[in-house]
């Protein structure tokens, strides 16, 4: 299962195309396709989205009224006389370049204000709201100088609704941050009843203004009501449309990862209430006809395998508006990566005792003609599975590729493109001129070896071209060296398995198998299930409690 927003995605990758791409920094654990530990962030990644392409369109349509008065007083320039006027001027156009930039920055995919939209929301609405405040204030002042009173309820109106319709929210904050709109204008109609000779002059001398200051800041609050109310509709409407969502017999229910591909939700069968992760194709993609065929093979070639130590797929299938999915079992645990990462370098038994595992999955995947091309620690889980821990589970075959190419899948993979993870891809994937077979997954296996051992690859860097080149034609130092209570005899497994030419090379998962369970022979002490269920419960994942219960209560709502 491939998540590149996950911790489990920490190295750099290669499509088919051979296109470089960073990584992201590790985020937090609750990313991982199965679940991992973590809370729920504020906004989850569909709300976020939302709330961008929203204030996108709320911050243009500001910005195209504050232009439109804009160009109205400055056509009129001439007939500014006072400071005020000026003040006013100037704080105009502020607004409109303010609210003008941010729209513009939204639309361009600008990271720094995508990252902090909460503040963009704030400066756009915000900025709008003093600048009113200014305006109300001119207002009432040279209107009632002039012996008349001039209502500013419109352009408060006009910020409130556009704030409420534009700005998904819970209702709590569409009510905290409406009533402060609200509250403004109605503390300075107060202000200048209790505090403005002029003011005062007008109400008295003429009947038609007595309610004025009551009426308008009437209209406000009443106004501001409906539009928190409006926020709260429609929030629920948001929340049973995504609660809706429904994919055959199952029902989404949260988004928990994305990767190249697609999304990851939680969801639930809706008859069995059993839990399990959803993979869709990303919408973007459904045009391109190759992305289909590969997530197609994906699927195909993972729903082949059925050995314990291979992810499983429970279905798959397409709804109605021609969405892709395929459903896979839910892991509870973590993935090798996140697994060092926290705790270091593993027990050269526990290495053991989990490379075993994959090596009796590749051999079922080898011998079903299928390689996997993409084996890293991120893409194999350290799971809890029918009351045993450190269950092994190899996942993402969406870079597997037949042995024996099948009609048409020729044409899925660009011929000579280079497909893996620099960090754990061999020689011949990073030539990307010879089709790797399986001593490419023997050899990425031990570059995954060598991660366990040292808590670092074979060759880093921040440079995936130098780490290519690195892997084509120089020699890592041994594990051994770097770690005393590293066997030798491991050590040369390891190294054997990371040999240049693929026929010096262990040459099937078989071969690594046996020599594996040599070195276990020879360790002074084994790594078994006891071993496992003691590590897991002192020093495994310290929020399992807060996470379990995320799982059972969404597969509950």
């Amino acid at each position: 299962m491939e998540t590149r927003n996950s911790a489990s995605s920490f190295a750099p990758t290669l499509d088919s195309s051979s296109q470089v791409a960073e990584s992201p920094r590790p985020a937090a654990p609750h990313h991982a396709v199965a679940l991992v530990q973590g809370s729920t962030p504020e906004l989850t990644a569909e709300t976020n989205e939302l709330l961008r392409d929203r204030l996108r369109i709320a911050a243009l349509l500001l910005f195209a009224a504050f232009l439109t008065f804009l160009v109205r007083s400055l056509w009129q320039l001439d007939q500014f006389q006072t400071r005020l006027d000026w003040s006013l001027l100037t704080a105009h156009a502020t607004v409109t370049v303010l609210t003008g930039l941010i729209g513009l920055r939204l639309c361009t995919q600008c990271t720094t204000v995508r990252k902090h939209v909460r503040v963009a929301e704030l400066l756009v609405f915000g900025g709008s709201g003093v600048f009113f405040l200014f305006l109300s204030w001119s207002f009432l002042t040279e209107s009632s100088q002039a012996g008349y009173l001039r209502s500013i309820v419109p352009m408060w109106l006009l910020l409130i609704f556009t704030y409420a319709l534009y700005v998904p929210n819970t209702w709590r904050r569409a009510a905290i941050v409406i009533g402060l709109m609200a509250l403004g204008p109605v503390v300075l109609l107060i202000g200048f009843w209790l505090a403005s000779p002029s003011f005062q002059a007008v109400i008295q001398a003429n009947a038609d203004f007595q309610g004025f200051v009551f009426e308008n800041a009437t209209v406000i609050l009443i106004s501001a009501s409906i539009a928190v109310w409006g926020v709260h509709t429609i929030g629920s409407l948001r929340r049973q449309v995504f609660e809706a969502k429904q994919l055959g017999q199952y029902k989404l229910k949260q988004e928990i990862g994305a990767g190249g591909m697609g999304q990851v939700y939680l969801a639930e069968h809706v008859l069995l209430k059993r839990p399990c992760a959803i993979k869709l194709i990303r919408r973007e993609k459904t045009g391109d006809s190759r992305v289909l065929a590969r997530f197609e093979r994906e699927v195909k070639a993972t729903a082949k395998l059925t050995h314990w130590n291979t992810v499983e797929i429970f279905d798959y299938g397409r709804a109605d508006d021609g969405t892709f999915y395929y459903v896979m079992e839910y892991l509870p645990g973590m993935n090798l990566g996140e697994l060092v990462e926290m705790n270091g370098p593993l027990p050269p038994v526990r290495a053991i005792y989990l490379l075993l595992q994959i090596c009796d999955a590749l051999g079922e995947a080898h011998h079903a003609n299928l390689i996997h091309r993409d084996i890293k620690p991120g893409n194999i889980f350290a799971a809890h599975r029918g009351g045993v821990y450190d269950v092994a589970k190899l996942l993402d075959f969406g870079l597997a590729k037949p042995l024996v190419e099948m009609d048409g899948d020729s044409q899925l993979t660009q011929e000579g493109g280079i497909t893996g993870s620099p960090l754990f891809m061999s020689p011949e994937q990073a030539f990307g001129d010879q089709a790797p077979d399986a001593r490419s997954d023997i050899y990425a296996l031990g570059a995954v070896a060598y991660y366990l051992l040292t808590g670092k690859p074979p060759f880093d860097g921040v440079n995936p071209m130098r780490i290519l080149a690195a892997h084509m034609s120089e020699t890592p130092q041994p594990p051994s060296d770097l770690d005393a209570d590293i066997p030798e005899d491991l050590s040369d497994v390891v190294l054997r398995c990371l040999a240049k030419k693929p026929e010096d090379r262990f040459q099937t998962a078989a071969a690594l198998y046996v020599a594996l369970e040599a070195c276990a022979e020879q360790a002074p002490e084994r790594w078994t299930r006891e071993s496992a269920r003691a590590w897991w419960e002192n020093h495994g994942c310290p929020h399992k409690k807060a996470l379990d219960a995320r799982v059972l209560a969404a597969s509950r709502a």
